[in-house]
């Protein structure tokens, strides 16, 4: 059964498994939206789910869907490339809001209500929404931020207040690290009422490392105003043109995120918890390693796979003059790769302070043999 086509969106039990792992407590039977007591409560289906080639190609449909040409999409700075990569592709233009590393790399709340002001304030149609959304990633890539509740409440109650939908690229999920805890966005808008719509992306790659298998998916959940139906509508037409992930891999997804019994359940649910053990020691180790080498002071990550370490400039001396020079004397006289702050949106205002960003998924032997080169690089080029 596995080898014939599927449906465009995803096979049944895929978009089953997806819509039951999310909304553990919903019943999948409830239509889409409805009212209890006077109050609004928006309810989603299986239907609400797309299955795509990955989280990549899920954010394809979902920003193809919802931007028009020069349309705006705001998106995190540092954050990961393929959101401008796509909305550009589009015609649609991209306008960067600023995390803020001092904070937990949270949003600049007073700066996104600015530049939304700004935005809607130039188009002469007041019947068109120039902004059409905010992109949320978190779990952060590059960052490794994991946002408060109250902090994603606040974020909900900006995007009501200029009715734009948010994007929430989610893809690295309940991989946290200490007493910080994901708050999925579509639960956090539920809990104020279901006035702002959510498409969320998420899928198996990063939480369960396989990557390769490209397996991803979007969920959305309207407002209790039917905000996104024909997004939605959009995104399913365009998944007929892109005929979705392998049906090979989809079987993976029930296995995966709705055992057949108990025991698979427990032993799946053992497996990510020593998975999570390990990244976690090892973000500790060469967050630790990194801290003691001379000039960089590391930001600490509270999840995902990443994290950001500044380069105090003053400290080394002159052939090292940005996170760009850094990067590549170290590849030269080191050939260890960490990824400059410019490739997420940093380091191109004098204002940035430069920064490099680290993964800390190798084996903790590769992760110390690293440091060392990195120590020794610091050490030569002190000023």
């Amino acid at each position: 059964m596995a080898a014939g086509y599927c449906n465009a969106c995803g096979t049944a039990e895929a978009r089953n498994a997806i819509h039951k792992y999310h909304y553990a407590n919903v019943n999948n039977n409830t239509s889409w939206r409805c009212r209890e007591d006077g109050s609004n409560v928006v309810v989603t289906s299986p239907d609400d789910v797309i299955v795509a080639n990955g989280v990549s190609g899920a954010l394809e449909l979902a920003l193809t869907a919802l931007l028009d040409e020069d349309s705006v999409l705001l998106v995190p700075r540092p954050g990961f490339c393929i959101y401008s990569v796509i909305a550009e592709s589009h015609g649609a233009r991209v306008v960067h809001y600023d995390l803020l590393p001092n904070q937990g790399w949270e949003c600049d709340l007073d700066y996104i209500d600015r530049i939304i002001s700004e935005q809607e304030q130039c188009t002469n149609d007041t019947n068109t929404k120039v902004v059409r959304g905010i992109v949320v990633n978190n779990p952060s890539n590059p960052t490794g931020a994991v946002y408060r509740e109250e902090h994603l409440m606040q974020i909900v109650r900006l995007a009501e207040k200029w009715n734009v939908p948010i994007v929430a690229d989610e893809i690295y999920g309940d991989l946290t690290f200490g007493d910080n805890i994901f708050h999925p966005l579509a639960n956090v808008v539920g809990k104020l009422g279901y006035k702002v719509p959510v498409i969320t992306a998420s899928g198996l790659g990063k939480q369960y490392l396989v990557p390769g298998w490209r397996i991803g998916w979007i969920i959305f959940q309207d407002s209790c105003h039917g905000s996104i139906q024909e997004v939605k509508k959009g995104a399913q037409r365009l998944a007929q043109v892109l005929l979705g992930a392998s049906r090979l891999a989809q079987v993976a997804i029930p296995a995966v995120l709705d055992p057949p019994n108990v025991s698979n359940l427990a032993s799946i649910a053992q497996w990510k918890e020593n998975l999570y053990t390990q990244v976690e020691n090892q973000a500790a180790l060469l967050c630790g390693l990194l801290n003691e080498c001379h000039g960089l002071e590391v930001i600490r990550p509270q999840g995902a796979m990443y994290a950001m370490v500044k380069i105090h400039l003053h400290l080394f001396d002159g052939d090292i003059y940005d996170d760009v020079s850094f990067m590549k004397l170290l590849l030269e006289e080191e050939n260890v790769v960490v990824l400059p702050g410019r490739a997420f949106g940093l380091g191109r205002e004098e204002c940035d302070t430069p920064v490099f960003r680290v993964v800390f998924c190798a084996p903790e032997d590769v992760l110390r043999f690293a440091s060392e080169r990195i120590s020794s690089f610091c050490s030569r080029h002190a000023g």
